[in-house]
């Protein structure tokens, strides 16, 4: 992954107050940590932050003007409403050094007809170098069949990378996909552990429906009268 050159300023004000006045000029209060170091407070543009963040591992070069620093997403706080990025804690990495950071899985390709492919798992730890992060891996279900799954050892990784989780936690399962009235018995019974009552009426009323509108409709002048 390419690193992202992101400039900042060093932060000397704290608080709810400083970082409020921060936010209104579309900045975000981040600190850098790691290494034994003391944490390095500092204001990165918002709008460039938030275009970096968009990939959760991403490779960021913080640029102090006489001090650059090496980082990735340790954890990023957003407004619950809006979205925008409030504060972020990035962890100080150095070239050839390995991390431990979670990937995404994505599922590609088409399983076998009457089937259905369950991702057990949407991301997957592992062990890599912080210059050589992956955005992502693929995993292909083409043609797999009922009963089929794919397990944590069967991951392409790229080259470097060890997994940092169980070989056997399991990725992709594939299933039977359940019919109609399969889910309608699942839905029925599930309905009857709730204590719910179907009224039967109601499935009755709709086959008779339109004969009652044209047979029993009441006259203009009783509806009047009424």
């Amino acid at each position: 992954m390419a690193e992202i050159k992101i400039p900042a300023e060093t932060r000397t004000e704290f608080g709810k107050g400083a970082a409020r006045r921060i936010r209104r000029d579309d900045k975000v209060p981040a600190v850098l940590y790691g290494h034994g170091t003391d944490p390095v407070h500092v204001t990165l543009p918002g709008h460039d932050l938030m275009l970096a963040l968009k990939n959760s591992n991403a490779l960021l070069s913080i640029d102090l003007g006489s001090e650059q620093h090496l980082v990735i997403p340790k954890q990023v706080q957003r407004d619950p409403l809006k979205g925008f990025i409030e504060h972020a804690d990035l962890l100080i990495v150095k070239k050839g050094e390995k991390v431990t950071v979670d990937i995404d899985v994505t599922v590609e390709g088409e399983a076998a007809s009457g089937s259905l492919v369950v991702l057990e798992n949407a991301s997957v730890a592992l062990e890599v170098e912080a210059t050589a992060i992956p955005e992502g891996l693929i995993v292909s279900v083409e043609d797999l069949a009922v009963g089929e799954q794919i397990l944590a050892s069967q991951l392409e990784l790229p080259a470097g990378a060890e997994l940092a989780v169980e070989d056997d936690l399991l990725i992709v399962n594939i299933t039977h996909a359940p019919t109609a009235e399969e889910v309608e018995a699942e839905l029925e019974e599930a309905e009857a552990e709730a204590g719910i009552e179907r009224d039967e009426s109601d499935d009755e009323s709709e086959g008779t429906e339109g004969d009652s509108a044209e047979g029993d409709e009441a006259p203009a002048e009783d509806s009047e009268s009424e």
